[in-house]
């Protein structure tokens, strides 16, 4: 296992929410959530990605704003990887909105990567955290797209898979489940 004080964790939380209805970094417990799996899952320090939002941060925590946010999840990985790749030995980068990873995930993803390319799969099913080892943080950066993020990396470089199904869903939550949709709502008595 490589040394916890070299590993930086990275929150992505910068876009607006769009299809959920509001910021998810404002969205109860999920900010606190991702930063605590990061620490406690083996991150010595942690860094979030802001945008849309700008709430207060978790005590100990960077902010790394990106103003450019509007642009896509891959202009916030590439705010958030220049501000820190180059002073970990390897980075892990986790989304706001995956709340029910926590620190087991993290923890398995780091000791079965070591320092190699790896991500969590969940039943088989790609998702985070992603491990960036300081080696591909440069290769990752020059081909990033603002519309995307690590996975056409990750699809193109080998890398490892770690099995994380039994410990979470993964579920990157794109629509609030406690506001009822109009779709929903057709049909029901009024």
């Amino acid at each position: 296992m490589v040394d916890d004080d070299r590993t930086a964790g990275l929150v992505l939380a910068a876009g607006a929410g769009s299809r959920y209805g509001r910021p998810k970094i404002l969205v109860d417990d999920w900010l606190t959530g991702a930063v605590q799996a990061l620490h406690a899952g083996g991150c010595g320090s942690v860094a979030v990605v802001t945008g849309a939002a700008r709430p207060a941060l978790p005590g100990g925590v960077v902010e790394i704003h990106c103003p450019a946010w509007r642009r896509g999840i891959g202009a916030s990985l590439r705010a958030g990887l220049t501000a820190v790749g180059s002073d970990a030995d390897r980075v892990v980068v986790h989304l706001v909105d995956c709340p029910d990873v926590g620190p087991a995930v993290v923890r398995r993803v780091l000791d079965l990567t070591g320092d190699q390319l790896g991500r969590a799969v969940f039943s088989g099913r790609p998702g985070h955290p992603v491990v960036l080892p300081r080696g591909h943080v440069s290769p990752l950066l020059a081909g990033l797209r603002d519309v995307d993020g690590a996975g056409p990396y990750l699809r193109t470089h080998p890398h490892v898979d770690v099995e994380c199904g039994d410990l979470a869903s993964g579920e990157d939550v794109d629509v609030d489940r406690a506001e009822p949709s109009m779709d929903s709502m057709e049909g029901s008595d009024p």
